[in-house]
C-alpha cells in the first residue's frame, strides 16, 4: 500500500478507531498478527484489510483465544491445524463455561436461601461438602466427604438429605 492510497490510516488513527493504545498494534505486529504497509518515510499505514484483521483479533480475544492461538489461526496454511486449534479452544471454553455455571449456581443458591445466614443452610453446606469431596477424589484421597460437613455446616452431625428447596 502506498501512502497516497485512499483510506490509509496512521497507527494512531487505527488504534483510536478501536479504542486501543498504539503499542498494542505494535505488539501485534511483532507477533506477526499485523503487517502494515509503510509510507516513504517508513511510517505504518493501515488499510481496510488491516481494519478487518484488527476486528478479527479483537473478536478472537473476546472469545478467550490467546494471541499465540490467534497467530496460529491466521498464519497456518493447513486447515487441519486451524481446526485443531479451534477444537482445543472450544474445549477450554467449555471448561470455563462449566466453572462459571458452578459459580453462578453457588451464588444463586445463597441468594435463594431462606435461612437468615446462608452459610448455615444445609443445602449450602452440602454444596461445599460436595466440593470438599470432589477435591479429595481428584487428589486420590480416600474417605467420606461427610467428615467435613459438620465443620462446614456448623453442626455436630452431617447435613440432612438434600431437600428440593431451601
Amino acid at each position: 500500500m502506498k501512502s497516497s492510497e485512499p483510506g490509509a490510516m496512521s497507527i494512531g488513527a487505527l488504534a483510536g478507531h478501536f479504542g486501543l493504545a498504539a503499542h498494542v498494534l505494535r505488539h501485534w505486529e511483532s507477533m506477526g498478527l499485523l503487517t502494515p504497509a509503510r509510507d516513504a518515510a517508513g511510517r505504518r499505514r493501515y488499510g481496510p484489510a488491516d481494519l478487518t484483521r484488527v476486528a478479527l483479533i479483537l473478536s478472537a480475544k473476546e472469545a478467550g483465544l490467546s494471541l499465540e492461538s490467534i497467530a496460529t489461526l491466521m498464519t497456518a496454511a493447513d486447515p487441519a491445524k486451524r481446526r485443531d486449534v479451534l477444537c482445543e479452544e472450544a474445549a477450554a471454553l467449555r471448561s470455563r463455561i462449566a466453572a462459571a455455571q458452578a459459580s453462578l449456581d453457588l451464588i444463586e443458591g445463597a441468594l435463594q436461601c431462606d435461612h437468615e445466614d446462608f452459610t448455615r443452610c444445609p443445602n449450602f453446606a452440602r454444596m461445599l461438602a460436595d466440593r470438599i469431596g470432589a477435591g479429595a477424589r481428584s487428589r486420590g484421597d480416600v474417605g467420606p466427604a461427610q467428615t467435613d460437613i459438620a465443620v462446614v455446616s456448623g453442626s455436630k452431625r452431617p447435613a440432612p438429605p438434600h431437600p428440593s428447596t431451601h
